[in-house]
């Protein structure tokens, strides 16, 4: 892509985010009531203090009960992908829901989103599957392949061996970002794969990785940086486990995400360019027209990662509902200085149904 095409979706994607979107402007459903006091209402913040140091002491005290009844179970899928499952049970057992969590880019089963909400999931009954997708987590050394967003098809073995496993159970997806965009993908095709998925969430989910990216590459430097800097070190973590087959070395010059997914892309992946590579994973247009498992997605419309106005071309099946606030950034959802999640309780009342 040339420079002067870049720069100009880069500006279309600006103005996208720092337009004044409206519930009826992306055509949601409806506006859920979340109104953080002004301090905490700039989606920098949110992004900011949501992943804090300070946070993360509390979330992990609120979620000990959660981690102390984990276990670490290695899903080995059909095709021979091997997944990292970490299973939350009740001790008394019986046929509780269950909800299977699912992480965001270079995030994993610990990131303090799913902490936060699965473990107040756990505390009000549920059984908690979290999911370590891929090359995420400590599980580099799992498979030998690289992680990429177009691998639907293992996480819906991944899901067809969970439900195998708890049979009869009522089962929702949680995703949070790309984990949403994965929890969407894999609504859409488990009931022809005849797996039983009851209820999805998705939570600010990756809409139009096109607009994601030139969003992280054209926004607040943080987020690329950020993202930058993790995906370097997936990568050498992947190459210590695998160092006769990778070499990722080259990527020292790259200091963009656009740089890097054309690099990543052309190199390790079939897909041949950047362009067939984002649309292998874009649920824009068309692509939910099909959706058939009762799901709502949940977004701000001052998302930082993921432009709101790409709603707008979601396709609306009954199946669907679009809930979004004016506030929270990208997975944010901080609630008062005590940095408490809004969104913990917003999910537990729409899952609290399969109870």
């Amino acid at each position: 892509m040339t420079d002067e095409c870049f720069n100009a979706r880069r500006r279309a994607v600006t103005e996208a985010i720092s337009a004044e979107l409206t519930p009826e402007s992306v055509s949601a459903d409806l506006e859920l009531r979340f109104r953080p006091p002004v301090g905490l209402r700039s989606p920098h913040v949110q992004a900011v203090f949501g992943t804090s140091a300070l946070r993360r002491w509390r979330i992990e005290r609120q979620a000990s009960e959660l981690v102390g009844h984990s276990r670490s179970e290695i899903l080995e899928c059909p095709d021979g992908t091997r997944l990292q499952a970490l299973v939350s049970r009740h001790a008394e057992g019986g046929a509780r829901p269950l909800v299977v969590g699912l992480h965001g880019w270079h995030g994993c089963a610990d990131s303090l989103y799913l902490l936060s909400t699965c473990s107040r999931l756990f505390a009000s009954g549920f059984d908690v599957i979290r999911l370590n997708m891929r090359d995420h987590g400590d599980t580099h050394g799992l498979n030998e392949e690289l992680f990429h967003s177009c691998r639907l098809d293992e996480l819906v073995q991944a899901i067809g061996l969970i439900r195998s496993c708890f049979p009869g159970r009522p089962l929702a997806l949680l995703g949070f970002s790309l984990g949403g965009s994965f929890a969407l993908r894999a609504a859409r095709v488990a009931p022809a794969a005849g797996i039983v998925i009851d209820q999805v969430l998705a939570i600010c989910p990756v809409l139009d990785p096109t607009a994601t990216m030139y969003a992280l590459d054209g926004g607040w430097f943080g987020y690329r940086l950020y993202f930058m800097r993790r995906w370097r070190q997936s990568l050498a973590a992947k190459q210590r486990y695998f160092p006769d087959r990778y070499d990722f070395s080259e990527t020292s010059d790259l200091s963009t995400i656009e740089a890097m997914t054309d690099w990543f892309v052309t190199r390790h992946t079939e897909f041949g360019s950047s362009d067939r590579y984002l649309a292998g994973y874009t649920i824009t247009g068309n692509h939910l027209d099909d959706l058939e498992v009762p799901t709502t997605l949940i977004t701000a419309l001052d998302d930082p990662v993921i432009p709101a106005a790409g709603l707008r071309q979601l396709a609306r099946p009954r199946a669907l509902t679009i809930a979004v606030t004016r506030h929270g950034g990208h997975c944010g959802f901080l609630n008062d200085y005590r940095l408490s999640n809004w969104l913990d309780g917003e999910v537990e009342q729409r899952l609290r149904l399969l109870l």
